[in-house]
């Protein structure tokens, strides 16, 4: 049974917008419970900013992961025309990694030189990407689902592949080598030259084949 998707993005964009939100929260928290621990007017407010840095850092990074894959994933659904059960059930489990990110970076802001809490983030990164990846080669794979006259392309489903297979180099080396912790995301950053690369490939090899 397919659906019209447009309810299903709408609710999707709805609890992005709440995850994002939830972010900053526990920085706004910070500001009220220093003021109020405090009470003092001659506090220099930037000592707030100063020693509350890493958790503004894990903020900012996780800010940007969102709003990535919230970019990617609404790039892909320009592609769909209806929905069925399987592209619920993985877009559900995308939202619950949406929804989760706050937590692993609210460890991060008070733990950030832990290996656990560089794993425990990037492997939600992982997760993410792995379903992103599943929806786009769903909406790619089923044609009843995508419009006829748009498709989801080749570049990208490999930009997909590509980002995952970069956010797995990224949990390995958060999770195994000593010392990493979230140095290991420095691996995501190929993964759009990755991309190219093999969309450019790919097409070559099409032209070569006609």
């Amino acid at each position: 049974m397919t659906r019209d998707p447009d309810r299903l993005v709408l609710f999707t964009d709805a609890v992005v917008a709440i995850a994002v939100t939830l972010l900053i929260l526990p920085l706004v928290e910070v500001v009220a419970e220093v003021a109020k621990e405090q009470g003092d007017p001659a506090t220099d407010p930037f000592a707030v900013v100063r020693e509350n840095w890493p958790a503004i850092i894990s903020f900012l990074l996780s800010f940007a992961v969102i709003a990535r894959f919230w970019l990617v994933h609404h790039g892909v659904f320009e592609h769909v025309k209806a929905y069925n059960n399987r592209l619920i059930q993985l877009n559900l489990l995308w939202l619950l990694c949406i929804v989760v990110l706050p937590f692993p970076t609210e460890i991060l802001g008070h733990f950030e030189n832990d290996r656990f809490s560089a794993s425990f983030y990037s492997g939600t990164l992982l997760v993410l990407a792995l379903t992103q990846t599943a929806l786009t080669l769903l909406i790619h794979n089923h044609k009843e689902l995508a419009v006829e006259d748009s498709p989801v392309t080749g570049r990208e489903l490999v930009g997909s592949i590509s980002f995952a297979a970069c956010a797995t180099i990224a949990f390995l080396l958060a999770a195994l080598v000593p010392g990493v912790g979230l140095y290991g995301l420095l691996a995501l950053i190929p993964s759009g030259g990755l991309a190219r690369v093999v969309s450019g490939y790919r097409e070559r090899a099409a032209q070569k084949s006609q």
